[in-house]
């Protein structure tokens, strides 16, 4: 890999931590900050306008053309390409079935919360998580003749954790710009110290990057899924467009957090894009630019469906309530003008488009950071095909 310069890799990030506080300092003029900034986990801010109708119907009608470009991508003009023959698989490793313990085990705590298993329930959420994360590495390595993360790519893997870490609380620094579209109400819980708190939410974020990039792996062993992304719209991206209009939007976002609350998944993400295409970094969207939208969807819907997950384990972790709180890192959501529509799930039905470009932004906040690391971020098992 060539070394890529650093400070243009550099400063255009920078500025997505320093703007926001610029702007802050004028748009609130008494504190110069939002209200809760720094609390650490996020909590409650309060004053979120209600249910707007008007609102809903614009951003289901995007979210239902989103869905038929994912689901019947001819109707949009996609070619589509000859699918890749078939990988051969290999059995599933052992330690898929050692990941599958963790997941049920602390999943059942999780959720049944037994007394008898005394403070291990405050615990059970990483565990779970990471048997998931570990049992998917698995069936990963099946689908992929014996490559997965864990098997051929550790290192990599051991990165991606810790990245995960700093590009969460990446993500976290910028919902205290929106008002806290959502907070931790167990997060300052008696039940256990705050300093342990904040090692079990670090712990927990570690989950965030690996799961995403797990369940990328196994969407692309399904050549046919692949292939039907392919021979699209070519989408021309001016680099330098995308950094200042990304750093434009979140100023926006900061004198307006309630209207344009939606910024958070698209400010940092155009910032980030605009920074790797000017350096000529291959990403998800250079494929896009190309006419293949393969990357950047599977990457996408792979982060819906770990969200399915995610909003499935963490309502069920304090629903039905016990009087007292055992999760947490239990979250809820507090979004402007579409909070309705819960299934079995704090998230409402809408929200859950957000994880789309979530998706996108996590695979270029770690491609980023590795070219800043001179470190290795295919996350490609057989090497980028693009």
């Amino acid at each position: 890999m060539t070394p890529t310069p650093k400070w243009p890799l550099l400063w255009p990030f920078l500025l997505t931590l320093i703007v926001p506080l610029i702007a802050a300092w004028f748009a609130y003029p008494g504190t110069h900050q939002p209200p809760g900034m720094w609390v650490f986990p996020p909590e409650q801010v309060g004053g979120t306008p209600g249910f707007s109708l008007l609102a809903f119907i614009i951003i289901g009608t995007l979210a239902l053309i989103v869905t038929a470009l994912i689901l019947f991508p001819k109707l949009f003009g996609f070619q589509g390409a000859t699918p890749a023959a078939p990988t051969p698989t290999k059995p599933l490793p052992w330690w898929t079935w050692v990941g599958a313990v963790f997941m049920l085990v602390f999943w059942w705590i999780m959720w049944a919360r037994p007394t008898f298993v005394g403070g291990l329930v405050y615990f059970a959420f990483s565990p779970m998580w990471w048997g998931f994360i570990v049992m998917l590495d698995g069936i990963v390595y099946h689908r992929n003749n014996g490559k997965s993360y864990i098997a051929t790519k550790p290192a990599m893997f051991v990165f991606c954790l810790l990245i995960s870490v700093g590009g969460w609380l990446y993500f976290e620094y910028y919902d205290y710009f929106v008002l806290a579209n959502w907070y931790y109400p167990n997060g300052h819980m008696s039940e256990l110290p705050h300093s342990l708190i904040v090692i079990l939410f670090l712990i927990a974020y570690t989950t965030v990057w690996p799961a995403i990039f797990e369940w990328f792996s196994l969407l692309n062993s399904f050549p046919k899924l692949v292939a039907r992304y392919q021979n699209g719209w070519k989408l021309p991206l001016p680099a330098n467009l995308l950094i200042w209009g990304g750093l434009a939007i979140t100023v926006v976002m900061v004198f307006w957090p309630r209207p344009f609350f939606w910024a958070i998944w698209i400010g940092p993400m155009a910032v980030l894009t605009g920074t790797l295409l000017r350096l000529n970094v291959w990403n998800p969207f250079t494929s896009l630019t190309q006419g293949n939208w393969a990357p950047g969807i599977l990457i996408a819907v792979s982060s819906l469906f770990n969200g399915f997950l995610w909003e499935m384990w963490n309502h069920g972790s304090e629903n039905p309530s016990i009087g007292y709180p055992t999760n947490p890192n239990y979250w809820i959501y507090d979004i402007p003008y579409v909070n309705v529509i819960h299934i079995y799930s704090e998230m409402p039905l809408l929200g859950y488009y957000g994880y789309l470009p979530f998706g996108a932004l996590v695979w270029v906040f770690f491609i980023w950071i590795g070219r800043l690391c001179n470190r290795d971020t295919d996350i490609y098992l057989n090497g980028n095909p693009n």
